[in-house]
């Protein structure tokens, strides 16, 4: 069976990315068809609170959705949910469905998003153990975070760090494992992640670096425990996952596009295919400012991408070069980061304000240039962080630490 025209959009993922993108084709003048397939059943939603205020329960579920239900109707927009797309033939400009139906295309967006890494060891499967992705991930992990039970945390990334806090205020015992030697080593670096183990441990983490996880253990029921290579047992009511996530890649590799880290792409996250366009975690894309390729796995790339997409899809000129962004709240520490620097591709760290009361902000600098800057719970920086990034000139690391000068002034 055939849907859809040779003059359709087609947007494969109806992720923040996907919902995005359909906002910004209309935006931009686009008055052809535009489908947006999604796997899940639920209409496009933030993944964010998943881990912060709707696992909290501060967030209702109502405010995690992109658009309201009948925004899409309202834009002639064509949701179609628990539609798994099988195949991509650039030739023919069809995209196949799970029931064998094809849909044809002008242009081709993929917003596939990402998959959780699974843990690869014996009793990985057992009940009780989670990971964090959909919404219903995080419903079923709010239900085992009680008082009490035991949370044992495999990973000390972000997902690892938020739901550990939200064990924490949910009242549970929380272990957090992690192979490396600090928490988010390899994206803040050692000086920064003392401040996350600090935080955690003053709110009552078991933190416990350096061990390699060797089998969960457990009956039919559910998982009792995580058995380490040291031969020691930690008791767990529940295990969370978060070791990372994997580009969902698959649809772009059978279809010949290129792809490395994700689906490479130009700056106008076109792909090696000028009729498919590619945004949010599964794009690897060429970054003007920094000159070369980089995949950002979070939340501000998912809603800005797809405007750069869409209008470059309907010809215009459009090029994405947005400095990244991310954010974090657990406990009572916030923070927002500002830039990009790859592991051990800094020469300092220069801080301003108060480390040990946690209100400062943190700055990475290469041969004097800032690459990167963390505020934590100081706010209303962002801009002139942002502005320090994109300038790419040295900065006076003196200057940058005292509080008495402007970042407006650097």
């Amino acid at each position: 069976m055939g849907t859809g025209t040779d003059e359709a959009i087609v947007i494969v993922g109806a992720s923040l990315a996907g919902a995005k993108a359909a906002e910004a084709l209309r935006e931009a003048g686009h008055d052809g068809p535009v489908l947006l397939l999604g796997k899940e059943h639920e209409r496009p939603y933030e993944r964010p609170p998943l881990s912060k205020g709707y696992l909290l329960g501060s967030t209702e579920r109502e405010k995690i959705y992109v658009h309201p239900p009948q925004w899409y109707a309202d834009h002639d927009v064509t949701l179609r949910l628990g539609t798994t797309v099988t195949a991509v033939d650039p030739a023919a400009h069809t995209v196949t469905l799970a029931d064998d139906g094809r849909i044809g295309y002008r242009k081709l967006l993929l917003t596939t998003g990402s998959s959780p890494r699974k843990l690869p060891v014996p009793g990985a499967d057992l009940p009780g153990v989670h990971y964090l992705r959909r919404v219903g991930d995080s419903e079923r992990l709010k239900e085992a975070l009680r008082p009490g039970a035991r949370i044992v945390v495999i990973g000390a990334g972000w997902i690892g760090l938020e739901t550990a806090a939200a064990a924490r205020a949910a009242g549970a015992e929380v272990t957090v494992l992690e192979s490396a030697g600090l928490p988010l080593l390899r994206v803040l670096g050692r000086e920064v992640a003392e401040v996350f183990a600090g935080l955690h441990r003053d709110h009552g983490v078991d933190l416990r670096f350096g061990v390699q996880v060797e089998a969960l253990t457990g009956g039919p029921g559910a998982v009792t425990g995580v058995r380490l290579g040291d031969g020691a047992t930690v008791a767990a009511d529940a295990v969370i996952v978060g070791i990372g996530i994997t580009p969902n890649t698959a649809l772009a590799e059978a279809a010949g596009l290129e792809t490395d880290n994700g689906v490479r792409t130009d700056q106008w996250l076109r792909t090696s295919d000028p009729d498919i366009h590619a945004a949010g975690d599964v794009a690897n894309a060429f970054h003007p400012l920094f000159g070369k390729h980089i995949r950002v796995e979070h939340w501000a790339n998912a809603l800005n991408q797809p405007q750069t997409a869409a209008r470059a899809m309907l010809g215009q000129d459009a090029a994405y070069d947005r400095v990244p962004y991310f954010f974090s709240d657990q406990y009572d520490l916030g923070m927002e980061y500002t830039g990009y620097v790859e592991p051990e591709g800094y020469d300092r760290v220069v801080f301003r304000g108060d480390v040990p009361g946690r209100e400062f902000i943190a700055f990475w600098l290469s041969g004097g240039k800032v690459l990167a800057g963390m505020n934590v719970n100081v706010w209303d920086v962002t801009d002139p962080i942002r502005e320090l990034v994109r300038s790419g000139r040295p900065v006076d690391p003196a200057a940058l630490a005292d509080p008495a000068r402007p970042l407006t002034e650097l």
